[in-house]
């Protein structure tokens, strides 16, 4: 059992989606593409919010909300999401990745599924005061510099840094909902 959960009464929460055995998938673009346009289909059809994302090589984090604070409908747009991304990026690896990424993909199928792509977990915490709405956008913006893969956090391309520093327009529509 999950020890971490969307419940009632916490608007506001980071996530993290991982792909199985940390698998390196979004080293290009056209995969990043895949979350990042689900993130927007989301936010316009399914009252998701978006504060802050990144999406390394293995994994993604984001601060997500829903727009009414409505619990359940986040928790199931969030499990949608990754059923549907889950299955688009297994095809995508399929054509685009060596055969053991798909036998891993294979291998931690489960009863329920041919194929897994993310890990079983979200791992939801949910975001209750500013202090830690801070620590947490500032871990997710700054990952990719402690990584070595740049050496600003808005250099990195699938992430929200450079949006939250100038304003400029991103991958993903993003709500500036937070604590200033």
């Amino acid at each position: 059992m999950e020890r971490y959960r969307i419940v009632a009464g916490v608007g506001l929460y980071y996530v993290t989606f991982t792909v199985v055995e940390w698998l390196p998938v979004f080293i290009d673009e056209s995969a990043c593409k895949i979350i990042t346009d689900s993130l927007n289909f989301c936010i316009k059809n399914k009252s998701l919010g978006v504060n802050a994302y990144v999406i390394m090589p293995t994994h993604l984090h984001a601060i997500v909300f829903d727009v009414e604070f409505n619990a359940e409908r986040l928790k199931h747009t969030l499990d949608d999401m990754r059923k549907f991304t889950g299955r688009q990026l297994l095809d995508y690896s399929a054509k685009h990745f060596p055969k053991c990424f798909g036998a891993e993909f294979q291998a931690h199928a489960g009863k329920d599924r041919e194929r897994r792509f993310w890990q079983p977990t979200q791992h939801p915490v949910g975001i209750v005061s500013g202090g830690f709405w801070k620590q947490k956008i500032d871990y997710l913006h700054d990952n990719p510099c402690r990584k070595g893969l740049v050496l600003r956090p808005e250099d990195w391309r699938f992430s929200s840094a450079r949006y939250w520093l100038t304003r400029e327009k991103n991958d993903v529509q993003l709500s500036d909902v937070g604590w200033d």
